[in-house]
């Protein structure tokens, strides 16, 4: 792989300055320049040609939106977003994910140097990964130190065998990279009596609380960030919390919400595999289960697992992913019943959802 090309746009010195130092650590990565407002990243953008934009919201002369969805019009290209850990950071930044960023990271409000740092790794993978996405038109090399990588048996146990309840088919879904608009794509398109959807979408803590405010706006179902012991019923849909991992578990009634603080899965907390193997156990063969954009992996054994228990299994295609990461680790995995472009799969999940079981698992597997 050739070195990504990054140019640096923010208006703080001293977060322009950390951010090259970080990013040059990584050997496949290259600065090229950086920019304290837009109207300068304009013109870098034409003489250095980078790869991918980091990009701060606030600036001067020209706010970071305005700047994002121009260069979105005149010249789509990777942009990572830079975001303060707030409620009203979190709203911009998913309003950027909207007019085409890629991914964002977040600027901490203090102690920006140790922060950078300790999340070095994630933000390096961040605009490497960009690098490879397809835009969407609306100093000494050190080595990083790698977080341990768990699988979902941190968190819960592979069941020997599927004990699914009840006969109502509920949805499971699991996102990452691209994942919010994505997500949005597929509520948008559900009526309100749609079978319930359990989401697990990799976001921080901050952001997943209007994530869910912001989908139960656009979407005719009612939209929620889950909560443990929640009950799951149609025409609901919950999405993980950013701190937890989501499972779905049976309390002798009916099927609940269950929040978990284990350690992160695939380093992901929520992760889709702890997700999908908890419905593997408890829903089984009623499951319908689709995995959308995301770098890495997670996911696709949980994917898997759900379709070893008789469920419905699709991926989102190659051609309408950010990053067909995920799903295409799913696909190689023959995990994945069916691939399917984004703008097909609400009106496939509820298509297989409203058939009776085995001739929904029988479609899926043609």
């Amino acid at each position: 792989m050739s070195r990504v090309r990054v140019l640096v746009i923010d208006d703080s010195a001293l977060v322009r300055k950390l951010l090259t130092t970080m990013l040059s650590c990584d050997p496949l990565i290259e600065v090229v320049g950086t920019a304290a407002d837009p109207f300068i990243a304009r013109e870098k953008i034409k003489q250095l040609e980078p790869d991918v934009l980091t990009l701060d919201v606030e600036m001067p002369r020209m706010d970071g939106l305005t700047f994002l969805e121009n260069l979105m019009r005149l010249r789509p290209m990777p942009v990572v977003m830079v975001s303060s850990l707030t409620q009203q950071g979190a709203e911009v930044t998913l309003r950027a994910l909207e007019l085409g960023a890629v991914d964002f990271f977040t600027k901490p409000s203090s102690d920006l140097a140790s922060t950078f740092a300790e999340g070095a790794q994630d933000i390096c993978a961040k605009v490497k990964l960009a690098a490879l996405a397809r835009p969407r038109v609306r100093t000494a090399v050190r080595r990083l130190e790698v977080v341990p990588r768990l699988s979902a048996d941190a968190v819960l146990p592979r069941a020997q065998t599927a004990d699914s309840r009840g006969g109502s088919p509920i949805i499971a879904i699991g996102a990452s990279t691209g994942g919010t608009e994505a997500i949005r794509v597929v509520l948008e398109a559900m009526p309100p009596d749609a079978p319930p959807i359990v989401i697990t979408q990799h976001i921080p803590a901050a952001f997943s609380g209007p994530f869910a405010a912001r989908m139960d706006h656009c979407s005719a179902m009612r939209v929620c960030e889950a909560r443990d012991g929640q009950p799951i019923q149609p025409g609901h849909a919950y999405i993980a919390p950013g701190s937890q991992h989501l499972l779905v578990m049976w309390d002798g009634a009916r099927h609940v919400c269950r929040l978990h603080d284990g350690p992160p899965v695939n380093r992901h907390k929520p992760s889709v595999d702890v997700l999908f193997r908890s419905m593997a156990a408890t829903v089984g063969r009623t499951t319908i289960a689709a995995l959308l954009t995301g770098m890495g992996d997670d996911g696709a054994r949980g994917l898997l697992e759900l379709k070893e228990a008789g469920a419905a299994t699709v991926v989102q295609d190659e051609a309408s992913s950010v990053v067909w990461g995920m799903p295409g680790a799913a696909w190689k995995l023959g995990a994945a019943a069916e691939m399917q472009p984004l703008e097909h799969i609400a009106a496939r999940l509820l298509e297989l959802a409203r058939q009776p079981v085995a001739s929904a698992v029988r479609a899926a597997t043609r």
